[in-house]
C-alpha cells in the first residue's frame, strides 16, 4: 500500500505539551500508565484513591467549526448519558485538538470523542480508552481522506498542486495531515515547504469552506465532515471538486478517562450502547454520512486503529509526553 510505505517527515504537533520524536517505534504509553493485559491502553488504576468520580461528567465531540451546533447535535444523547450514570452531564466545546488532549490529560475531560489521527495520541498521553464508533445499521463504519480544490483553480490532479498552497486541519489529524502528507510524499514525491506550501487551518470545516471559498487552492479533509456540510447546506457540491480519494479509515473513537471509577466506566458504555438515535439531533446530522452513522458499535484501539499506527510509522512518528 503506498500510504504505508516507510518515509521521514518533519511533523510538528501543535499541543505544547505533547512533543513527537521521529523513530520507527513501537506504540507505547506514557510511562505513568500501566498495561497489563497488552490491550494498549491504559489500565485503571487499583487504588480507588486514584479513580476519578466526579459529580459532573465532562463531554467533549472532537473541535469542529461552530461548537454551538454540535451542543445541541449531542443533546439528547447527554440526557440520556446523565440519566444511565445519574449524574450531571455537560458539554464541553473545545476548539482545537490540543485543548482536548490537553483537558483530558489534566483530568478536566471525562468522556469524549476524538478524531481519527488524535486517537494515538490521546491513548498515549491521556489515558483515552476508546470503546466505540458510529456505524450504520448493518455495522458499515469508516471515511476516506480526499484532496478538494474548487472549479477554476487549475488544479485536476494531484501533481498539480506543486507550487501552490495545501491546506491541512492540524498536525494530529489522520485524514486533515498525517495521511495526505505520506501520500503526497510516497506516491507523488512532493515534500511541505520544497514542492507546495503547507497551510493549517485548524479544523476539517475551516479546510471545506477555505477551498469552497477560494481561499485555499488545496485542502485535505475527511470526506464525512464535508457530506454533513453539504447536507446541511453549508456548502454547495459544485463549489468543490475531489481530485483524490484514500482508502477507508475508522472514524471518531468515543471512550473515557482510564482512571474513571470502573462502576461510572460501565454506565458510560451502558449509555453509548442503549442510546436510542431514532429522532435524535445524532440521527439527523450523522445519516448524511456514507455510510449513515446510526448506532454504536463496540471497537478496540489494538485492532479498529492498526491503520492508523501503520500511518504514523509510515511518518516516522512516535510520541512522548511531558
Amino acid at each position: 500500500m503506498t500510504l504505508l510505505r516507510s518515509l521521514t517527515c518533519a511533523a510538528v504537533l501543535a499541543a505544547s505539551m505533547l512533543a513527537p520524536t521521529f523513530a520507527q517505534a513501537e506504540f507505547k504509553l506514557d510511562p505513568r500508565f500501566t498495561d497489563t493485559n497488552g490491550d494498549m491502553v491504559a489500565d485503571t488504576p487499583s487504588d480507588p484513591a486514584k479513580q476519578l468520580d466526579p459529580d459532573t461528567l465532562i463531554f467533549a465531540y472532537t473541535p469542529v467549526e461552530d461548537p454551538a451546533v454540535y451542543a445541541k447535535v449531542w443533546a439528547e444523547f447527554l440526557d440520556h448519558l446523565a440519566k444511565v450514570t445519574g449524574k450531571k452531564v455537560q458539554f464541553f466545546p473545545v476548539q482545537s485538538n490540543a485543548a482536548q488532549l490537553e483537558a483530558m490529560r489534566a483530568g478536566r475531560l471525562h468522556v469524549a470523542g476524538f478524531n481519527t489521527g488524535s486517537n494515538p495520541i490521546a491513548v498515549a498521553c491521556a489515558g483515552f480508552v476508546p470503546f466505540t464508533m458510529m456505524a450504520s445499521k448493518d455495522g458499515a463504519y469508516g471515511y476516506e481522506m480526499e484532496i478538494i480544490t474548487y472549479p477554476g483553480s487549475g488544479i485536476t490532479k494531484v501533481e498539480d498542486i506543486k507550487g501552490k498552497k495545501m491546506a491541512f486541519t492540524s498536525e494530529t489529524s489522520n485524514s486533515g495531515y498525517k495521511a495526505p502528507s505520506a501520500l503526497l510524499k510516497s506516491q507523488f514525491g512532493m515534500t511541505a515547504g520544497k514542492d507546495y506550501e503547507p497551510a493549517f487551518s485548524g479544523k476539517h470545516d475551516n479546510s471545506i469552506i477555505g477551498v469552497a471559498n477560494k481561499d485555499y487552492p488545496a485542502a485535505a479533509v475527511a470526506n464525512s465532515v464535508m457530506k454533513r456540510m453539504i447536507a446541511r447546506g453549508v456548502i454547495k457540491p459544485e463549489q468543490v471538486v475531489t481530485i483524490y480519494k484514500s482508502q477507508t479509515f475508522p472514524t471518531t473513537g468515543y471512550g473515557y478517562v482510564y482512571n474513571l471509577n470502573p462502576e461510572l466506566a460501565a454506565k458510560v458504555k451502558e449509555a453509548f450502547f442503549s442510546f436510542n438515535w431514532e429522532g435524535t439531533g445524532l440521527q439527523k446530522e450523522f445519516k448524511s454520512a456514507e455510510p449513515p452513522q446510526e448506532k454504536f458499535i463496540p471497537i478496540t484501539f489494538k485492532d479498529t486503529w492498526a491503520v492508523v499506527r501503520q500511518v504514523d510509522d509510515a511518518m516516522g512518528v512516535s510520541y512522548t509526553c511531558k
